[in-house]
């Protein structure tokens, strides 16, 4: 599949932070954004924060094949909306913190331990993992539980090829995936929110081995830049795109349900499972609609599809549960 690039949106038709930094003045776990001053920067640190754009860290070009498993038909998102508005709270709470923030996470040299309930549990450098199965550009729709989307041409492969190198016991029933954490990296997690680190994601067994789920190691081509997840993530599309955890460097097979981050933060408000769905709102917004990020403003908003559009491959999953109460 060839995947071009579309033209650069221009940042006047994003949301403003102004908007953002409302929202999150209400989440009753930030402590709320710390001011910087100008006089307490250096200036290589103050170029940073007045042109963001420089930090736009993806480099190294992948090689890659075609998937069937990729979203046709749409728009993609622009690798700058993309790589400058994200949801990365280790580097910030701000949706441009993560491109200011994150060049100091260390990618090389990199290793994930897989361990648990596996017959062979091992761990992975960063480059094995890359050369363990061809990487396919997929295209997925991205929506975040904040009710806007993008669309992303993702470079992995199915979860399941790593999976299968592992053995799961039979006991195990769960998936649990663990981020990086330094708090010398990452201090703005330990400064402005009150989250308890590292993040943690995890995700049942089958929806695990299902081949939607990408292992993810690139983007637009070129390996991930930091502030999207680098050097290595895993993305669901269809859940909300916090199931989706960023720079893992462990992941667990366990019996029973782990605990996640979002869910252990909020749980009224952040299910385990967290499958997209429009019939269940948020208890303080709609999820009926999504905004696509980089569109025009008459563009943008859009109905929000069931499973994110992906219910032919995965409602089979959830065959007899109440989605109400699964949320």
């Amino acid at each position: 599949m060839l995947i071009g690039k579309p033209p650069d949106i221009p940042s006047s038709e994003i949301t403003p932070q102004s908007a953002y930094r409302k929202y999150l003045s209400r989440r009753k776990f930030l402590r709320g954004a710390a001011a910087v001053g100008a006089a307490a920067l250096g200036g290589d640190r103050l170029a940073e924060v007045l042109s963001p754009h420089t930090r736009a860290l993806a480099s190294t070009k992948l090689q890659t094949v075609s998937s069937p498993l990729t979203t046709t038909g749409e728009q993609l998102t622009s690798f700058d909306d993309i790589t400058h508005y994200n949801n990365f709270y280790e580097f910030g709470v701000d949706k441009g913190d993560p491109a200011k923030n994150a060049g100091g996470l260390p990618t090389r040299p990199w290793s994930v331990k897989v361990e648990g309930l596996v017959a062979k549990p091992q761990t992975f450098d960063i480059d094995t993992l890359l050369k363990l199965r061809p990487l396919e550009d997929r295209v997925y729709r991205h929506r975040c539980v904040e009710a806007w989307s993008m669309v992303i041409p993702w470079v992995g492969y199915s979860f399941s090829e790593l999976i299968k190198q592992c053995q799961p016991l039979s006991s195990a029933k769960y998936v649990q995936f663990l981020s990086y954490w330094d708090r010398r990296v990452e201090h703005w997690g330990a400064d402005e929110t009150s989250i308890f680190w590292p993040y943690s994601e995890g995700l049942r067994m089958d929806e695990a081995m299902n081949p939607l789920t990408l292992l993810t190691f690139g983007l637009y081509g070129e390996t991930l830049p930091n502030q999207d997840g680098a050097p290595v993530r895993i993305v669901i599309p269809w859940k909300y795109g916090f199931k989706s955890a960023k720079s893992i460097v462990k992941i667990k097979f366990v019996a029973k349900q782990p605990d996640t981050t979002w869910n252990e933060q909020a749980p009224n408000e952040y299910g385990f499972y967290s499958n997209v769905n429009p019939n269940v709102d948020h208890p303080r917004w709609s999820q009926k609609t999504e905004r696509r990020i980089g569109l025009p403003f008459y563009e943008q908003r859009r109905a929000t599809l069931m499973f994110n559009g992906y219910g032919d491959q995965v409602a089979s999953l959830y065959t007899g549960m109440n989605l109400r109460k699964y949320y």
